[in-house]
Formats: C-alpha cells, sequence, structure tokens
C-alpha cells in the first residue's frame, strides 16, 4: 500500500480531471467525452511513449508519460462518473494482478510457472473458453497476428518447422496472381500477409517491428534519392529512379 506521500502525489490530477469533467463547471469538451471518444487518444499517447523511447529523448519520455497517465485518469473519471469504478479501483486491480502473476516473489511458490501459463490459467477462470481469447481487437493488425498465432501454436496448431511455412507464404502469394476479384485479391493479400507474420514468428522476428524497421529504412532512402535527383520524380523514367535508389542503398545517411 503507498504512503500517505506517495498517494498525494495523484491527488492534484485527479481533481483536475474531476473538475473538468464537472457537470456545472467543467470544460464543455471533456464533461461530453466517452471511453469511445478517447480511446484513439489512448492508443496514440502510447505510441508518443514508444516513440520518445524509441528516441532516446528522456524529457518527452517524461512528457508522453503524464500524458498517458492523463488518459488513465480521463477513463477512471469517466467510469466515477457512471457509478462503475473509479481510479483506486483500477490502482488495486493492476497491484492485485501483478502480486497474482509474481508467485515467486509476493507468495509461496520457488519459481514462477511462467508469464504466459499464469495468464492461461486467469483465461480459464474467467470462462474464456477458447486459447485466443483476450487478444486485444485494437492491437496493430501485424502485432495482433502474431499474438493469434503465437497462442494457437501453444496448444499444438503450428508448423514443425521453417520449411513449410515458406512454402505456405509462396502458395498465398501465387493465389494472389491468380486472383480474379477485388475480393478476393482482398482476401489474398490479407492471407500473405498472415503468412509473412508466421514465416517472421518462427524465425523469432517482431513482425511489427520489422516493418518499423524496414519502413523507415525506406524513408530514408527515400529522402536521399528526393535530395539528388536532378528534377522532379515525376518527369523521370523508372530506369532513371532505380539508378538513383541503388546509390542511396550504398550511402551509410540512408540506412544501408
Amino acid at each position: 500500500m503507498a504512503n500517505r506521500t506517495d498517494s498525494k502525489l495523484i491527488n492534484p490530477l485527479l481533481e483536475i480531471m474531476r473538475r473538468l469533467r464537472d457537470p456545472d463547471d467543467g470544460c464543455d469538451w471533456d464533461k461530453v467525452q466517452t471511453f469511445k471518444t478517447i480511446a484513439p487518444y489512448t492508443v496514440e499517447e502510447a505510441y508518443e511513449v514508444s516513440d520518445a523511447i524509441d528516441r532516446d529523448d528522456m524529457d518527452a519520455l517524461k512528457d508522453e508519460l503524464g500524458d498517458l497517465l492523463l488518459q488513465v485518469v480521463f477513463h477512471s473519471q469517466i467510469a466515477s462518473d457512471a457509478g462503475q469504478f473509479d481510479f483506486q479501483d483500477v490502482v488495486t486491480s493492476i497491484c492485485d494482478k501483478m502480486t497474482r502473476r509474481h508467485p515467486h516473489i509476493f507468495g509461496e511458490a520457488d519459481e514462477s510457472p511462467g508469464w504466459e501459463q499464469i495468464k492461461a490459467d486467469e483465461r480459464q477462470q474467467s470462462g474464456q473458453a477458447s486459447a485466443l481469447d483476450g487478444v486485444a481487437l485494437a492491437l496493430p493488425a501485424l502485432l495482433r497476428a502474431q499474438k493469434i498465432q503465437k497462442r494457437a501454436a501453444r496448444v499444438g496448431f503450428d508448423w514443425p518447422d521453417k520449411a513449410p511455412v515458406k512454402d505456405k507464404l509462396l502458395e498465398e502469394l501465387q493465389e494472389v496472381v491468380d486472383a480474379r476479384t477485388d475480393a478476393e485479391v482482398h482476401e489474398e493479400i490479407g492471407d500473405l500477409l498472415f503468412s509473412a507474420v508466421n514465416l517472421a514468428r518462427h524465425y523469432e522476428v517482431d513482425a511489427e517491428q520489422a516493418l518499423v524497421d524496414a519502413t523507415a529504412k525506406f524513408t530514408k532512402r527515400f529522402n536521399a534519392v528526393e535530395s539528388t535527383v536532378p528534377k522532379d520524380m515525376k518527369e523521370m523514367s523508372l530506369e532513371e529512379l532505380e539508378a538513383e535508389w541503388q546509390k542511396a542503398k550504398t550511402s551509410p545517411a540512408s540506412g544501408s
């Protein structure tokens, strides 16, 4: 349990949000927000925290963590206004969860049974029947695909090694080529991407981070081409653009 000094640190922020949501004297914008309307801001703030970490910007990280904490307080106040739960209930819930998931630290277990096993036990106790239950729908698509595949693999639904996964990826690519309607192309490209994530998982590569890195590399190289071409790229032939691209690939500044 936090001591009085620790508890007081959060109180000013809780009071600010309470006043912003006050039905009579609060902010017109804050008063009408719901869980759904502010959910996109919550996700955005989480990404901005990650971005500050990637840039190793500690001042920005401090600010972004504050923005993310505000989102937790905002959701908690909305719930409190509706008589559902409050910020203290959120704190109590996560404290209980962390204590429960570390029985080797806070309990009598000699060693941890494993984070995933503990979460699986919790899902079973909460009545979630499927091994895939509980994977958030709002996760980025590649990350969610990766988590779904890991869950399936834990119950034995998985390829034994990389070879058939590679074959499946090539099969899905051919099905994209063979697709005839827009709907078929949409479906087959989805299958292709899902298979690509599966291959990344078998190589123990984080598909989401790999795509982030590949996009960053493309951006650097594209910027290098942009800064060196003698004319508008729209006026250049594919051969000319390819030649500039190959130059950019060999430039240290472009991330090659």
